[in-house]
């Protein structure tokens, strides 16, 4: 058979036990045709061949990021980016300059905000002295908190309060008038629906659909944002994705996408229970898996939220937090009614993701998994727990003997890339950093990892993520948590793909597989751990086809 793409003179590392390097891939009908010498692979080239020189640049399977969102994402390209800016003059510089930018817009929302950037507490007030004539707000870094202006309270409809479900708040003053600081995402629904991306904001607000079909040009609209996300992605080397968030609707979407030749990686979509749900809610989970079943588009998955997050203090603790004493924030999931929930999910033969950042969470996700196993029996179920950023010693090696996968975020560590330390560090209290975003410890101890960005929440760039593992300092007094070049390499390749339950078709170069592929300007393995970051993306493949090409 003759090879419609060759790679050659490449360093090619292909995630493959049995074969670990090679200088050459050689591709056909969008599968991997061969992997070997560079000689090997040039003799299956053809008239119509075409080939591409690597000039040694290293070749690895493309990565698959394990934990995104994929829509929100692309539809924040076009925000305000604030990371970084602190003090009330720079935010009014920035958002002064983006509404000039777009004076029609009537919702000017920011990105990137973090809990430290006034040296108090955001209030409307503040975002008022900023802009008072027109909404404005922004989104914390972690995406668990928005701040809003008078303007946009008044406009949402919920200056003056708002019933949410347990664990979503409009902040209150004593005044009786909202703050401007909304916790959790139905609180802040109504304000991002004032710049008309509620639609996009469903699947992990409420899990529910569009309460009317979408019309074409809302389609329209929706399909070009997540068009920009696929096209940002692709720019880093990322040719699968699990998007954590979603519902049926994202994946029409997709799947109109696909049919139209604008799908460039291939892409799993949860379906999302929520707290207000019945079990029979699980049928509409059963018949997305049923529908989107192909190498392109799966579902397979149920995604849920057991507590919020560390810096507005709703992750839930084992332990009273250190700075707030008697508060220890509670799970949207009462142990029992999870273990129910989970128990279902598991008899169905469904994978569980489950957002778990205190050790609270983790503690009650485990104690689920663990009452679904000894429910249904052992199967390979690969439920995975998102985030783990504090977790109890006593629990550590329950993951392994579980089969439960960690889904980390290299970039989340305070310090480690974008975040800064205060004031998560200070939330945890010093006595338990030694607890805090493990990654070696959960490894060594049995858990299979899979990296990932979380985009939007920090940068999509693999190579920053990358970077961040390598190089992340210890915090004082804990021990070293990076576990080295080729298991980091692994867990954004082979064990994101394993995780996924798409190691059939992606993650490895191996003769048969989908020919996802990416080329990356540097040979890693002798790169300096602190260039990481800077090292360019040459060239993304995703099932034979060029998504991304800087050479």
């Amino acid at each position: 058979m003759t090879a419609d793409l060759i790679l050659t003179n490449a360093r090619v590392l292909t995630m493959d036990a049995s074969n670990p390097r090679a200088e050459a891939v050689a591709i056909a009908a969008g599968r991997i045709l061969a992997v070997g010498s560079a000689a090997q692979i040039e003799a299956l080239a053809g008239p119509q061949t075409q080939v591409i020189d690597a000039n040694r640049r290293t070749v690895l399977p493309g990565f698959v990021e394990s934990h995104l969102h994929l829509v929100l994402g692309g539809a924040e390209l076009g925000h305000l980016h604030v990371s970084g800016l602190h003090g009330i003059d720079a935010l009014r510089d920035a958002f002064r300059r983006f509404g000039d930018q777009h004076p029609d817009r009537p919702l000017l929302m920011a990105q990137g905000a973090d809990y430290a950037m006034l040296d108090h507490p955001v209030t409307r007030q503040d975002l008022d002295a900023i802009m008072p004539d027109r909404p404005i707000a922004m989104t914390s870094h972690d995406h668990h908190t928005v701040w809003a202006n008078t303007a946009a309270l008044q406009a949402a409809g919920i200056l003056h309060g708002m019933n949410t479900p347990h664990g979503h708040e409009v902040v209150m003053a004593p005044d009786g008038t909202a703050t401007g600081e909304l916790r959790e995402f139905e609180a802040f629904a109504p304000v991002i629906a004032l710049g008309g991306e509620a639609r996009l904001n469903l699947g992990i607000a409420t899990g529910e659909e569009p309460s009317s079909p979408p019309n074409a040009a809302e389609r329209a609209l929706d399909k070009t944002k997540i068009e920009a996300g696929l096209k940002h992605c692709a720019a880093h080397g990322i040719t699968s994705m699990v998007n954590m968030d979603g519902n049926r609707y994202t994946l029409d979407l997709l799947r109109e996408m696909q049919a139209e030749g604008r799908l460039t990686a291939r892409v799993k979509v949860p379906f999302h229970f929520k707290p207000h749900m019945d079990l029979s809610d699980l049928d509409r989970a059963e018949a997305m898996t049923r529908d989107f079943n192909d190498d392109w588009l799966q579902s397979g998955f149920v995604k849920m939220f057991m507590d919020g997050v560390v810096d507005s203090r709703t992750a839930f603790m084992v332990n009273d937090y250190p700075d707030q004493p008697g508060h220890r924030s509670d799970p949207l999931f009462a142990p029992d009614r999870f273990n129910e929930i989970a128990t279902e999910i598991d008899r169905r033969g469904l994978q569980i993701a489950v957002h778990a950042i205190g050790d609270g969470a983790v503690r009650t996700t485990i104690d689920g998994y663990e009452a679904a196993q000894n429910a249904n029996g052992r199967r390979d179920s690969r439920h995975r727990i998102e985030h783990i950023e504090l977790i109890d010693p006593s629990d550590i090696p329950r993951l392994g003997a579980l089969g439960i996968t960690a889904s980390l975020q290299p970039p989340h560590p305070p310090g480690a890339m974008d975040f800064p330390l205060m004031p998560t560090l200070e939330r945890i209290g010093r006595a338990r950093w030694k607890d805090a975003y493990l990654c070696k410890t959960l490894a060594d101890q049995g858990a299979a990892l899979a990296f990932a960005s979380d985009w939007p929440v920090t940068d999509v760039s693999v190579m920053r993520g990358m970077q961040a593992a390598l190089t992340r300092t210890p915090f004082d007094g804990c021990a070293d948590e990076r576990v080295g070049l080729m298991a980091t390499l692994h867990a954004y390749t082979a064990g994101g793909a394993w995780a996924a339950h798409c190691d059939h078709l992606t993650g490895r170069l191996i003769p048969g597989m989908a020919a996802d592929v990416v080329m990356i300007d540097g040979d890693l393995e002798t790169l300096p751990a602190d260039a990481f970051g800077s090292t360019a993306i040459a060239l993304t493949i995703c099932g034979g086809r060029i998504t991304h090409q800087a050479l």
